[in-house]
């Protein structure tokens, strides 16, 4: 569940914290108080795209914070394998919103925006104005009956993923195959050309690397040669060199030694640097000479690197690459060279693959056909208790022209809300205010199979009013038994319903205007609902009104529970 918002220098928010409570959490206040702009601000830090100039005034930043607390095994699941951090059963997200970027976090470690969306996905739902259009794409219908249907058909659209994915593979092979014969024999002469000049290279892998190194000490050889001359000048025995002054001390040494053995073990010493140096200087005579005439050498190391980076820039980057160039090329002589048979396996194998295909898409339509109709029972039900009294609620199902990772189901929910009236799609039929309360109806039957722990309401009210209302806070507190709602309301039917009342509004001092969030208390609580009933004259008698109304909705919930 959410278990707090903290936000700071959002539009005109400057700061304000509130700690919401299970079950059902109503937030109301004045037209223009800043409730959308809490509903923007969740959705800042849940990843959504931004204004430029959501920063408040004056501020050098905006900051959301929201702190969840949960024991859903998937959210963690998603958080290691992004390798954020998990600290007990706490989950916190931030946006700290700067101009020109954003810095996402969860648990204190930066992530993407699309993996803080990612997470946030498992922890909360948004629904407003937006998510109720949005069930005037058919597109959506299916969405909600796979939701409804997951247990079933988890394991069958995986399947179904992948066999598209290898039909679609095969397809396209055999699509881009079909060649005349002209264009086979011009193909294999072509292959068999790049073929043979790989092959006649004998490219070793790494030799690349190898050959540099040496065309580097070869091409740099007089440079060499000429240095290490010096340094053998200066380290040889000749006069007053390394190895003659050495030899000297070494003397002067074994005349002196017998007078104190302290003096052996320099002697020790010495005797061992100059067996070191002898040594030195025998490698490095060594060295020199095997650098004399190095032309050849260097002529033949250039004409290798010269052919293989001729190769490099024909079939790719690097050995592996030209290497395995070279075995794709092989595979399609191969097809090309025995074209027919090959063309035969390719048909049979797409033909396999479009059988199995379909017999995945047959299963998964023959489920969801089945649970549509269990599921549009339950929606129906659930719209009847939103006062939509003579509501009929089904979906038709129809083939998509060609098959897809979802199968080939085209299903589309289509509803009658009066007597003797043809079931139309949705999008034929439904206005706004009907469209909130049909969303609605399908969060209800949803609940139980919902495993994101927090829903948010925006716009739910709009366009209802009356008895209507008064079923839509019934249903919104019965999905509350379930999950933690926050809903954002200007109708008193719904407000009375709050297990938590929080108040918006908007304070100014003349020069600045900010936007608070308070919890109410009980007897708060009447005087916010007599403020949305009575408008802008609270008499006792709209006082006596509100109290009545929520007494009433207590008893409803006593009653329904």
């Amino acid at each position: 569940m959410l278990v707090s918002l903290h936000v700071k220098n959002f539009a005109i928010i400057n700061e304000v914290e509130v700690y919401f409570k299970d079950h059902l959490n109503i937030m109301t206040g004045e037209t223009g108080a800043g409730k959308s702009i809490i509903i923007g601000s969740v959705n800042a830090a849940l990843g959504a795209k931004i204004s430029k100039d959501i920063v408040r005034n004056g501020a050098e930043y905006a900051l959301v914070e929201l702190v969840f607390d949960t024991k859903d095994e998937a959210v963690f699941e998603a958080m290691r394998e992004l390798d954020i951090p998990i600290e007990g059963e706490q989950i916190i997200i931030s946006r700290k919103i700067m101009p020109g970027r954003s810095v996402c976090k969860i648990n204190g470690e930066n992530v993407t925006a699309s993996a803080l969306s990612s997470i946030a996905g498992l922890l909360i739902d948004i629904h407003g104005q937006h998510e109720h259009q949005s069930l005037l794409h058919k597109h959506k219908h299916m969405e909600i009956v796979d939701r409804f249907a997951k247990d079933e058909i988890g394991t069958i659209k995986q399947k179904l993923d992948q066999s598209y994915k290898e039909y679609t593979k095969l397809k396209l092979e055999f699509e881009q195959s079909g060649i005349d014969e002209e264009k086979r024999l011009r193909e294999i002469s072509f292959l068999e050309y790049e073929v043979n000049e790989i092959l006649s290279a004998a490219l070793i892998t790494g030799e690349d690397e190898e050959l540099a190194v040496r065309y580097k000490k070869l091409s740099n050889a007089n440079t060499i040669s000429e240095g290490l001359q010096n340094v053998y000048r200066l380290t040889s025995y000749d006069a007053s060199s390394a190895g003659d002054l050495i030899g000297r001390a070494l003397r002067q040494l074994l005349k002196i030694v017998e007078y104190d053995e302290v003096i052996s073990g320099f002697l020790g010493q010495i005797t061992d640097l100059d067996g070191l140096l002898n040594d030195f200087n025998r490698d490095l005579s060594q060295y020199i000479s095997d650098m004399d005439k190095p032309e050849e050498e260097l002529l033949e190391v250039t004409k290798r690197l010269d052919l293989i980076n001729h190769l490099k820039s024909k079939y790719g980057n690097s050995i592996d690459q030209i290497i395995k160039y070279c075995h794709d090329c092989e595979a399609k002589l191969a097809k090309y060279q025995d074209y027919d048979e090959y063309m035969t396996k390719l048909a049979m194998s797409l033909s396999e693959a479009e059988i199995k295909l379909r017999t995945l898409s047959e299963q998964l339509s023959e489920i969801r056909k089945r649970k549509a109709k269990e599921l549009t029972g339950k929606i129906s039900e659930s719209l009847v208790a939103l006062n939509f009294l003579d509501v009929s609620f089904d979906m038709t199902f129809e083939h998509t022209q060609n098959y897809s990772a979802n199968g080939f189901d085209d299903g589309e929910f289509i509803i009658s809300t009066n007597p003797g009236e043809a079931m139309k799609p949705l999008s034929r039929i439904a206005s706004g205010g009907e469209l909130s309360r049909i969303m609605l109806g399908i969060k209800s039957v949803l609940a139980d199979k919902d495993e994101i722990e927090t829903l948010i309401f925006d716009e739910i009210d709009v366009g209802i009013s009356g008895r209507t209302a008064q079923k839509v806070s019934e249903q919104l507190s019965n999905i509350a038994r379930h999950h933690q709602i926050i809903c954002i309301t200007h109708l008193a039917q719904i407000a009375a319903m709050a297990d938590s009342h929080y108040i918006i509004e908007k304070m100014t001092d003349g020069s600045s205007t900010h936007t608070t969030i308070n919890k109410l208390s009980q007897d708060e609580t009447i005087d916010e609902l007599s403020r949305i009933l009575g408008g802008a004259e609270i008499t006792e008698r709209v006082k006596e009104n509100a109290r009545e109304m929520k007494e009433l909705a207590l008893a409803t919930k006593k009653y329904m529970f």
